[in-house]
């Protein structure tokens, strides 16, 4: 029988905040702004350009401009498509969990928040996009995440039952997205989300993915 696990990506797989900093912070001296230190932002990472660039701009209280709030937006957009994969590295382990899961016939795919043809240029860059059955970003479907369809619509593409789905995110976007979909979830250490672990729902919890299989064991996913 089909088995999947389905990853978030930013924050999940890969560590990509150094580059969307990056990103940002361009965007902000271009426009006048003054750049942040990745400790003042990271956790805005999965939240995607025009919600990293909105809540700089509230909290620079110049009044809102919705026009430079889309200027500075695609901007943003156009200098991290340029420059994605520069300071983004895989979680530890990644590589080594995903070739294993192959081995076990375990199908892999992607839901992000992240633009589809951004999250499979990082994948390419980084290596990884070969690993994945299906990738669906933001724009894939008419639904993102929270709402589970976008998680479950996925799940009919690939056709796979939920029962046999594990979904594996580091936030609590990813983990309102699979609990309403009633779909095991795995909570992955440093997310990029401002709440602890102890305050985000998960089945399981893992520091890094040197730790997955152990998890699958637990689960009995194999079986």
């Amino acid at each position: 029988m089909s088995k999947a696990i389905v990853f978030d990506l930013d924050g999940t797989l890969v560590d990509s905040a150094p580059d969307l900093m990056d990103s940002h912070n361009f965007v902000m001296r271009k426009h006048g702004y003054e750049p942040k230190p990745l400790s003042d932002i990271r956790f805005l990472a999965g939240r995607g350009a025009s919600n990293m660039v909105l809540r700089s701009l509230n909290e620079a209280k110049k009044g809102f401009d919705p026009k430079l709030h889309k200027q500075m937006t695609d901007d943003f957009i156009k200098h991290y498509t340029d420059n994605l994969s520069k300071n983004s590295k895989e979680i530890k382990g990644v590589t080594e969990f995903l070739k294993w899961g192959q081995s076990q016939n375990i199908s892999f795919a992607v839901c992000t928040n992240k633009l589809e043809y951004l999250a499979k240029k990082l994948l390419k860059e980084i290596n990884l996009i070969h690993f994945f059955d299906f990738v669906a970003g933001v724009d894939t479907f008419e639904y993102k995440k929270p709402d589970p369809r976008h998680l479950t619509q996925i799940l009919e593409i690939m056709d796979i039952e939920k029962h046999n789905t594990i979904m594996v995110g580091d936030s609590e976007t990813d983990a309102e997205t699979a609990k309403s979909a009633k779909i095991n979830f795995v909570l992955v250490a440093n997310g990029y989300t401002e709440k602890d672990k102890d305050n985000i729902h998960h089945d399981y919890f893992i520091n890094d993915f040197d730790e997955m299989k152990g998890v699958i064991d637990k689960m009995r996913f194999l079986s």
